[in-house]
Order: structure tokens, then sequence, then C-alpha cells
């Protein structure tokens, strides 16, 4: 693709991005609003238009995208195991940080600029089904492990009966949490009924698309706003996350992609998908762990700016 028709989709969006980071910059929104506008896409716009664009594929389609599920599963879980395993050996820390290290190098913006870059270059129709898998990778299995790893390690090495009971409990919890989450199981509904030969008529479209239309806007304000509102500091380990999360990790998606046999377009979608700015979700995980909290952060706004040159970059080697 042609640099300039590059820059003609990608500068609309960011914007978009650009005026929430002013309104975030100059106060016009603070922690708990910005908070309001994050939930307002991920629990409702992004959901119900995932939804509708999910069920409106035929059947067959959606069969033949388990080879995508695949990929994501090895992309986006693997790359937060293996980061796991090599932060705790290298830099010799707690299995909490690790956790929180590798969760914020791995988990993406998907819910926020899916649907605006994607949608640009496929069609918004065509990319809900990926994003949706997406959505059920991350919060039915990635933040749940990233959850219970980071509990196991702010426990005593020694533990009683009791307290592995506790453990089993929080367990199961996290993984039903995750599920119950509407970006989680909306789409895994809208799934269950395609799979069941169920496709929305024209009226129920109609309803959730008023909702779900305004997701590209708002999805792109919240972002900025959050990068406005958060402080910045550029210590190694921020670094280190913001970089393994906007440059290692699509090169790890490419390969995996290509291993796997991935059509070249399935292959953009998926590397794009994980190549988004590291994840304010991550980050909100990794103050409740009150671990790395000013690096994960940081590394949220540090990988929204390197996006602003990997994104074209890798649009205009791959399209």
């Amino acid at each position: 693709m042609a640099t300039g028709h590059i820059f003609i989709i990608l500068i609309p969006i960011f914007f978009v991005i650009l005026i929430g980071y002013f309104a975030g910059l100059f106060k016009a929104f603070n922690p708990a609003s910005s908070k309001g506008l994050n939930t307002l896409v991920t629990k409702f716009a992004l959901p119900a238009h995932l939804f509708i664009g999910i069920t409106t594929t035929p059947r067959e389609t959606l069969i033949q995208k388990w080879p995508f599920l695949v990929t994501l599963l090895l992309g986006i879980i693997g790359f937060y195991i293996v980061l796991l395993v090599l932060y705790r050996l290298i830099a010799k820390k707690g299995l909490t940080e690790s956790s929180m290290f590798a969760l914020n190098s791995t988990q993406p913006s998907f819910a926020f600029m899916g649907i605006p870059v994607l949608g640009s270059l496929f069609g918004s129709a065509v990319v809900a089904i990926p994003i949706a898998i997406t959505g059920i990778v991350v919060n039915a299995i990635l933040d749940p492990l990233a959850s219970i790893l980071g509990t196991v390690g702010q426990r005593k090495s020694t533990q009683s009966d009791e307290n592995k009971g506790n453990l089993f409990k929080f367990t199961i919890k996290s993984v039903l949490h995750g599920l119950s989450e509407p970006l989680a199981c909306v789409p895994l509904i809208g799934v269950v009924l395609t799979l069941c030969g169920f496709q929305a008529p024209k009226l129920l479209q109609s309803m959730f698309d008023q909702i779900g239309n305004i997701t590209s806007g708002t999805a792109l304000f919240a972002i900025g706003v959050t990068i406005g509102i958060k402080k910045i500091t550029f210590s190694p380990r921020a670094l280190s996350i913001a970089v393994l999360k906007a440059i290692v990790m699509p090169v790890v998606m490419l390969g995996i992609a290509v291993l796997i046999g991935l059509s070249s377009e399935d292959v953009t979608k998926a590397v794009l998908l994980v190549a988004f700015p590291g994840s304010a979700v991550a980050a909100m995980i990794a103050t409740r762990y009150e671990s790395l909290e000013t690096e994960a952060a940081s590394a949220f706004v540090i990988s929204s700016v390197v996006s602003l040159i990997t994104i074209p970059l890798l649009i205009s080697l791959l399209v």
C-alpha cells in the first residue's frame, strides 16, 4: 500500500487520539471520567458491535477461523509465558512482578484501535470476528492467568491446606470473572449462536448498531484522554515493556502467523492486533497488585507514541 494512502487512513485516527490527549492534559477529564469512557467502550459499545458482526457472518466463515484462534493463542499466551519465565530468570524478580511485566508487555489495546484501524483497511464487518477472537483470548485467558499468578506470587512459599483451597477458589473466580466480561462473553455467545445457525435479523442489527456505531470515535478519544492524564517515567523497565509490546511482539506474531499458514489478509490482521499500544487494563491490573504501577502506566504512553511509527510501517510492509 502506498505511503500516502496509509497516512490518509491513519491521520483521522490519530487526530481523534490527539483531541482526547489535550482533553486529558488540560483536565477536561479526570481519572474517574476517563474510566467512564473506557467502560462505555469495553462493556457496551464494542461488545454490541462485535455481536452483530459475528451473528451476521455465515457459519462456514466462522468455522474456517480456527487457525486464527490457534495463532492468537500461541502469539499472545505463548509470548506472555516466555516473557514471564525470562524475566524471572534474568531479573531475578518474584512471580507477581514477573507476571505484571509480562502482562503489560503482551496485552494490546485491541478493543480501542481494532475497529478504526483494521476497519479502515478491511471494512468493519470483516474484522469483527478477529477482534472478537482476540477479546476472548485476552479477557478469558490472559487476564485471569496473570491475576492468578500475581496472587500466587503474593502468598508465602509455605501454605496451609486452607490457603491452598482459597487459591483454588480464586482460580475459579478469576476464570469466571474473565468470562463474565462483556468483551469475552458477548462475542462468545455470538459465536455459539452463529455455529448453531442463528443469523441476526435486520431489526436486531439496527438496535445494536445504535450503541455499536459509536465505538470507533469514542474508543480513540478514550485512548487520548488516558494518555493525557498519565505521568511518564523513562525507566529501563518502562522502556523495555514498551519496546517488547510495540516492536518485538508484532515480529513474533508475524513469524507464528506465517508458520501456521494464515492467508496474507489474516496475517496482517493478527500482526496489527498485537501491534497496537499496551493496554490501560493491564496497567490497572498492575496497580491492583501494587507492582510496576508507574512503569506500566508509562509504558502504555510510550508504546502509544512508538505505534505512530510502527503501525504505518507494518501496514506498508503487509498490505
